[in-house]
């Protein structure tokens, strides 16, 4: 069987599901291509190292320019910090390799147009890493709605709410300086929730946006206890807006760090002339569907269990009724990647999908500061 080598750069949270997922791919979705885990990279050594025993990677790297150039690598996966993205992405293209890239594409719009143009001149492959299309449940609602079982769709809501920034005394880390990240809670989670509205109902018209920073300061992590220093929040705590969409349907997202129960809520809702759908991602297995046209003594929503065969992904794993988890979402993401590299097309979600999602995110910025509605800009 043919071997692609991976670089993977990059070995925490990211990293950790990536390499999981490419240890895992092959064992349930067989193909043609064989993926070898062949260096990951990070800047410490010592960890990368200790990394690098812990997920199965056969070599280390401290130089990320030097594990991108090397001519036996054939795929760079990029799970760093947003502000890395743009130039491993265009170093990558010029060496020729196949990029999977973390999301948000980039931290501005016109970066991710120059990443996509770069890939675009390579002729190489690219994947965003939006691994929530790859549920189950989620793959399934979006077969519903193409086969027009919610029929016109009217309002569509979302909305990704978690917790971890509720404590005041958290430290302030990189997601929190907006040289790094870019945004706050609109880029890092209200990114899967656009792309999410973008994959099940349509693109973005206009937005009305606002952006909140409650807590304004937080200590640095490398301050001794009794002496902390203090720095300033440079990105946003909660980002939500108003949405036209342009189907015609009307919606509302939010994104928040700051809800206190909330440890990951990724929902949608969908309202449309022939029925309803709901999803949250704290109860992954299940999707709720509403039918309007059955007769009125019969309406309601149901639960359906999706983890039968006939599901998406599902035939590969377990009996009916056996659960799968969040790792999953990234198995089903590569073994769609290496599905198409060896059919040679392109992945979904690609850096398409990161352009038009990252002119979303550049529309709700210009928003809260013009406190106006604003046209979502696109260059493609």
């Amino acid at each position: 069987m043919p071997t692609v080598n991976i670089a993977l750069i990059g070995y925490k949270f990211m990293g950790r599901a990536h390499s999981n997922a490419y240890r895992q791919v092959r064992h349930f979705f067989p193909g043609k291509l064989e993926p070898r885990m062949k260096v990951i990279c990070g800047r410490d050594r010592e960890a990368v190292t200790a990394a690098a025993r812990k997920l199965g990677w056969e070599e280390v790297e401290t130089d990320w320019r030097r594990a991108v150039e090397r001519k036996d690598i054939d795929v760079v996966d990029i799970s760093t910090p947003g502000n890395l993205h743009r130039p491993m992405v265009l170093a990558a293209a010029h060496a020729g390799k196949h990029v999977v890239c973390e999301k948000p594409l980039a931290n501005t719009l016109a970066d991710a147009y120059e990443m996509l143009r770069a890939v675009e001149r390579a002729g190489v492959k690219h994947m965003l890493m939006h691994n929530y299309r790859k549920i189950p449940a989620v793959a399934f609602a979006r077969k519903l709605v193409q086969e027009g079982r919610i029929g016109t769709v009217y309002h569509y809501r979302g909305a990704y709410l978690q917790s971890w920034l509720l404590d005041p005394k958290f430290p302030l880390l990189w997601r929190l300086d907006r040289k790094l990240a870019g945004s706050g809670a609109l880029g890092d989670i209200g990114s899967h929730a656009c792309d999410l509205a973008r994959c099940l109902n349509s693109e973005f018209e206009s937005v009305a946006g606002q952006l909140t920073t409650f807590i304004k300061e937080r200590a640095y992590p490398e301050a001794p206890r009794q002496a902390k220093r203090r720095g300033r929040v440079t990105v946003d705590d909660d980002a939500n807006f108003l949405a036209r969409f342009r189907n015609g349907s009307a919606g509302v997202i939010e994104s928040s760090r700051l809800c206190g129960g909330r440890l990951n809520y990724n929902m949608f809702e969908m309202y449309g002339s022939r029925g309803s759908l709901a999803f949250n991602l704290e109860r992954m297995n299940e999707l709720q569907f509403f039918d309007a046209t059955e007769a009125a003594d019969r309406r309601g929503y149901r639960t359906i269990s999706v983890t039968q065969a006939a599901h998406p992904y599902v035939g590969a794993w377990w009996p009916p009724g056996h659960i799968i988890g969040y790792e999953h979402t990234f198995v089903h993401a590569i073994a769609d990647f290496l599905s198409a590299l060896e059919r040679d097309r392109l992945p979904e979600p690609n850096f398409y999908d990161g352009v038009r999602n990252q002119a979303v995110l550049d529309a709700v910025e210009r928003s809260a500061q013009s406190g106006r509605w604003e046209k979502v800009k696109c260059p493609i």
